[in-house]
C-alpha cells in the first residue's frame, strides 16, 4: 500500500479541520507574518476571539487590525494592544488603511442610517494617532481600499444601482468617479506604489480574477486565470509583485469566512506565481494592504476553533 502523498495528507487535514469549524462557534485569530527572505511564518499574536485585516505602521512599530467594531494597535512583537480612537466611528469594518504619508488612516464604518438595516457602510478620515473622523463618502454603501500615492485620493468598491463597481474620490470629498462598470463584482482596488496602475479582482471574465487597469479606469487587463478564487492583490512597496489571496475552491464572487485558501506572490516582471502557504482563512485574512515598509514581510490573519 502506497503511503499518502503530503498533497493528500493536506486535503484531508482541511477537510477535517472544515467540518470541526461546522461543529464549533468559537474561533481562534493569529496574526501572522510572512518573510520573503526566509519563506516561513512566524505568529505575532493570537486571541480566542474574532479580529481581522492588519495593516503595517509607515515606521514599522505596529499592526492596526480591527475587532467589534473597533481598531486597535499591536506592536509587531505581539507585546501590547490597545484600543485606537476612532471617535464617533464605533462600527469599523474590515476596509481600513494609512495613507502613503503616514498622517491618516481611511476607515469604513458601518453607520446607523435610519430605516436602513444593513449595507450602510462609509469610508471616513481620521489623524493617524485617532480623532475625529472625517466623512468623505456621503454614498452608502462604500468600502474603502485603497490610497492614491499622494495621499489625497482614495479608491474604494461601492454599491450604486445594485451593482458593486470601483469608485474613486478626494478626501475632501465632492463627486466620485466611477472607474468600472461591468454587470459583476469588482473589489478590491489598490494603488500600484508609482501610482501607473490599479489592481483590483473582478467577475468580469465569469470567475473571481485578479485585474489591473490605468488610474483612468482605462485599459483594464486580465492577470490571472486559473482553477482558484483570487481576491485582494496587495502591490509590494517596490512594485515588483503583489500577494493576493486564493480560495482552492471557486467561490463565485462570494468571498466568505474560513475555507481552505492559500496566499501567493505574483512576478510582475516575469509574471509567474510562487504559492507560498496555506491555511483556514479568507474573509478578515488579507483584505487591506499588509505589507511592512521595507517589502521585506506581510501581515495577515489566519482562524482555528477551540
Amino acid at each position: 500500500m502506497n503511503p499518502i502523498s503530503n498533497k493528500t495528507f493536506i486535503i484531508l487535514l482541511f477537510m477535517g479541520t472544515m467540518q470541526n469549524f461546522a461543529q464549533s462557534t468559537q474561533i481562534r485569530s493569529m496574526l501572522e507574518v510572512y518573510s520573503l527572505e526566509t519563506s516561513e511564518r512566524k505568529l505575532i499574536y493570537e486571541e480566542k476571539a474574532h479580529f481581522e485585516a492588519p495593516n503595517w505602521s509607515p515606521d514599522g512599530d505596529y499592526l492596526i487590525i480591527n475587532q467589534h467594531g473597533l481598531l486597535f494597535k499591536i506592536k509587531t512583537d505581539g507585546s501590547t494592544k490597545e484600543q485606537l480612537d476612532t471617535g464617533s466611528a464605533i462600527k469599523c469594518n474590515n476596509d481600513h488603511g494609512i495613507s502613503p504619508d503616514g498622517t491618516m488612516l481611511a476607515i469604513s464604518n458601518n453607520d446607523p442610517i435610519e430605516g436602513v438595516q444593513s449595507g450602510t457602510s462609509r469610508i471616513y478620515t481620521l489623524p493617524i494617532e485617532g480623532g475625529i473622523p472625517k466623512l468623505v463618502t456621503k454614498e452608502y454603501p462604500s468600502y474603502w481600499h485603497g490610497w492614491s500615492p499622494e495621499s489625497d485620493a482614495v479608491v474604494y468598491t461601492a454599491r450604486r444601482n445594485d451593482n458593486y463597481d470601483i469608485y474613486r474620490i478626494s478626501i475632501q470629498g465632492g463627486e466620485e468617479e466611477r472607474l468600472t462598470n461591468g454587470p459583476g463584482l469588482d473589489d478590491g482596488p489598490e494603488y500600484s506604489p508609482d501610482g501607473k496602475y490599479i489592481y483590483y479582482n473582478s467577475m468580469q471574465s465569469g470567475k473571481m480574477e485578479i485585474w489591473r487597469m490605468q488610474p483612468d479606469g482605462s485599459e483594464k487587463e486580465q492577470l490571472t486565470n486559473d482553477a482558484y478564487s483570487n481576491w485582494f492583490p496587495h502591490p509590494s512597496p517596490d512594485g515588483r509583485h503583489f500577494v493576493f489571496i486564493s480560495y482552492h475552491e471557486d467561490q463565485g464572487d462570494g468571498h466568505p469566512a474560513l475555507k481552505a485558501v492559500s496566499l501567493r506572490l505574483y512576478n510582475l516582471k516575469t509574471k509567474e506565481i510562487k504559492p507560498l502557504c496555506m491555511f483556514i482563512g479568507g474573509q478578515g485574512t488579507i483584505n487591506v494592504p499588509s505589507w511592512s515598509p521595507d517589502g521585506k514581510y506581510f501581515a495577515f490573519v489566519t482562524y482555528d476553533h477551540f
